[in-house]
């Protein structure tokens, strides 16, 4: 009895190992033609980086609107849009003439983003489900797309940065906003973030490293041309 028993604690200790390092999810088919990227992706616990109102205390959403050239009438598109902290203040900021798209990857979410625009009557937000490796947007319809707290959390940033290239307006701009730490830990290091762009197309226009909002702010626009899928080079996360 004493040798059965010492081998089932043997066997499940052997099952809990197996189960802390379970393989990660199958990647999807539409995303197989580009690079694996070389970095852990932190699971996501919350669609909301933090109290709103502490937001506000630190003047967050205002200062990164400010530094992004946001006017009235402008067209943005808040990809991780969550429980819809910058989307609504976005679409105060754009007014009626602006238009603001809410993404997410999370029907969740949106559902009570929707709950959220219907109850505070905010006419210019649209909301839109994308997937993991698309962001399923319109072409030629952005001045900004903003990636808030979020684009370390995306398992598949080559194909997602490629799908999200054709639906900058002319002069379009990407906002990233993070935080210098491991992907793991809820953040990205710059180097890395630069790179990843970098393998796609984009350009690195602006970088800076702001402490009043907990991060640092960087904007990239459309290089010359965008690569092709697989001409893409994966980024080294050492």
């Amino acid at each position: 009895m004493r040798a059965g028993t010492a081998l089932l604690a043997a066997m499940a200790v052997l099952i809990a190992g197996c189960d802390q390092f379970a393989p990660a999810p199958e990647r999807p088919a539409t995303a197989l033609e580009f690079p694996e990227p070389d970095r852990p992706v932190a699971e996501v616990v919350s669609n909301q980086f933090s109290n709103e109102d502490a937001r506000d205390e630190r003047n967050e959403a205002q200062v990164v609107m400010d530094l992004a050239d946001i006017e009235e009438g402008t067209t943005v598109a808040d990809i991780g849009a969550g429980e819809g902290y910058y989307t609504v203040r976005l679409a105060q900021r754009v007014g009626s003439d602006g238009r603001v798209l809410a993404q997410d990857i999370s029907r969740d979410a949106l559902e009570r983003l929707g709950r959220r625009v219907e109850r505070e009557r905010l006419e210019n937000i649209s909301i839109k489900l994308g997937r993991a490796d698309d962001p399923q947007l319109p072409t030629d319809s952005f001045d900004r797309i903003f990636l808030v707290h979020m684009y370390h959390e995306v398992t598949e940033p080559y194909a997602f940065l490629w799908r999200l290239w054709p639906a900058l307006a002319e002069n379009g701009q990407i906002i990233v906003v993070d935080v210098d730490r491991p992907t793991d830990r809820h953040g990205i290091p710059p180097k890395l973030l630069f790179c990843e762009f970098g393998a796609v197309g984009f350009r690195l226009v602006e970088f800076i490293e702001r402490p009043d909002i907990r991060g640092y702010f960087a904007r990239f626009e459309r290089g010359e041309s965008r690569s092709e899928p697989e001409a893409i080079e994966a980024c080294s996360n050492g």
